[in-house]
């Protein structure tokens, strides 16, 4: 490690950034770290299929769906929340490389112990370690990706990684159909834990090649090295496209530290940024309601309303496919059209084709293939919208907060959403009635309508802006980037 050397420093690295042309180094990046969303979409996935299974005689343990869907994923989603802010915490103060490779570890050995449970508690513990180390790469690798791409492709590159997530998950849908046929009812299920740790080791090998935040090195006093790796990268673009590099005229200037403290960001997201605060709680208690409820709980509709037990993965899929289509097609147009119009837009559309999917569930007017077409159509507005809550959070505070903003955001809305949501959905599911479904529906399009108007008024014009001009760093000299 380099010597960590503390003073005032001048710089241009967030320029020399954001100024460079796409290239294959940036694929290192996005495959390097936004494949981490594959395999959380996989093992979500995997458990809510899995559920009617596992719950069977002759599984290996003494379970019910309603544990799977509902105590399962509530712990999960806990662990989930608890290591963003434990590793959030720890990826401001030691970096993003550091804490990318361990929340790795985490989940690869979580996922692995899952695999092999022999009874209820161990399967429980284990989920919750998985979300554990699921939670913390989602500050990690958010910090991370936004620090490294350049300002004008950073919404759209952001929200794609995001909506991966849904190849995770429509490949984990379709592992569990041959699995949940072909193999016997107590191996099937472990094996399907087994391929999410296969697909996690091929992560890291790739990660590793992934460098430190340049940006995040010179705020903590280590700015020969954020010179060097932003001097590397610059040669390989070049080697690449054959093109000369601009010198940028815009610096920063720095007072490096080697650590800031909590209350300094608490201070910062509470005090400061008020309305930024309020802006980014409502959009993530809106995914999370949504998104941890018909995860966790749709082959629990399939299989309560519709008799479908075996191949709830074929349905899945198709959401799934949905879902990813959305961030795809749409994610371009936060960098063009803006971020204001699309988020606001993207949650309110979702909430009012999710009202109007409650309304005919409610009347039995639905079967099992029109209800996942209903559902389509939601999520394919709903994903790209809860994938902007997270590029929103990570860009709007300030570069010393980012991940424990991240952390923070995610931790607070998915405790209120995303572990009430998985309880309260499977509760009224498992009452056989339509209408206690349809109310569920309901909730999760309310609060998505609610946090669409939430950004409509509080929204951040961040479209193609640098980090520093949109959320000045709390160490900088000045109350502003300068021109140089």
């Amino acid at each position: 490690m380099s010597d960590v050397r503390t003073g005032t420093v001048t710089t241009k690295v967030p320029a020399r950034l954001d100024r460079l042309p796409w290239s294959r180094w940036h694929w290192m990046i996005v495959i390097g770290l936004g494949t981490v969303w594959i395999l959380d979409g996989l093992e979500v996935t995997i458990v809510g299929n899995l559920s009617a299974q596992l719950a069977r005689p002759g599984s290996g343990l003494d379970i019910t769906q309603a544990q799977v869907a509902g105590t399962a994923a509530a712990l999960y989603v806990i662990g989930a929340c608890s290591g963003a802010l434990f590793f959030g915490w720890l990826t401001d103060r030691f970096g993003r490389k550091k804490l990318f490779i361990i929340t790795l570890a985490v989940y690869l050995v979580a996922t692995a112990l899952t695999a092999f449970s022999f009874s209820v508690w161990w399967f429980f513990l284990f989920r919750f370690m998985t979300g554990f180390g699921i939670g913390g790469e989602y500050a990690a690798i958010n910090s991370a990706i936004d620090e490294l791409i350049p300002s004008r492709h950073r919404g759209k590159i952001d929200i794609i990684i995001n909506g991966s997530y849904w190849l995770g998950a429509a490949g984990g849908a379709l592992i569990t159909v041959p699995l949940l046929n072909d193999l016997p009812i107590n191996i099937g299920w472990r094996v399907a834990f087994g391929l999410g740790v296969v697909l996690g080791l091929a992560i890291l090998l790739v990660r590793r090649h992934v460098p430190e935040s340049p940006r995040w090195l010179f705020i903590h006093g280590r700015g020969d090295e954020a010179e060097r790796i932003v001097g590397d990268i610059e040669r390989e673009v070049r080697r690449e496209s054959g093109a000369e590099l601009a010198e940028p005229e815009r610096s920063i200037t720095i007072r490096q530290r080697r650590s800031i403290g909590f209350v300094r960001i608490a201070h910062t997201m509470v005090a400061l940024y008020p309305r930024r605060t309020v802006l980014g709680f409502s959009l993530f208690v809106g995914q999370a309601f949504l998104y941890n409820a018909i995860t966790f709980g749709y082959a629990q509709i399939l299989s309560t309303f519709f008799g479908i037990t075996t191949y709830t993965g074929y349905y899945f899929a198709v959401i799934a496919i949905g879902n990813f289509l959305g961030p795809l097609l749409l994610g371009h147009l936060f960098d063009s059209v803006g971020r204001v119009q699309m988020i606001s837009a993207t949650y309110i559309g979702s909430g009012l084709l999710l009202l109007g999917t409650a309304w005919l569930f409610a009347q039995g007017a639905l079967t099992a293939v029109t209800l996942t077409a209903c559902w389509c159509a939601v999520l394919f507005l709903a994903s790209a919208g809860a994938s902007s809550a997270y590029l929103t959070v990570s860009e709007i505070f300030p570069m010393e907060t980012r991940a424990m903003a991240i952390a923070f955001f995610y931790a607070i809305g998915t405790a209120v959403g995303g572990v009430s949501g998985p309880l309260i959905f499977a509760g009224l599911v498992e009452s056989g009635v339509p209408g206690d479904t349809a109310l569920a529906f309901c909730v999760g399009a309310g609060l998505m309508i609610a946090a669409g108007l939430v950004e409509m008024f509080l929204g951040v014009r961040a479209e193609c802006r640098s980090l520093e001009e949109i959320a000045t760093p709390l160490t900088a000299e000045e109350a502003a980037v300068r021109t140089a």
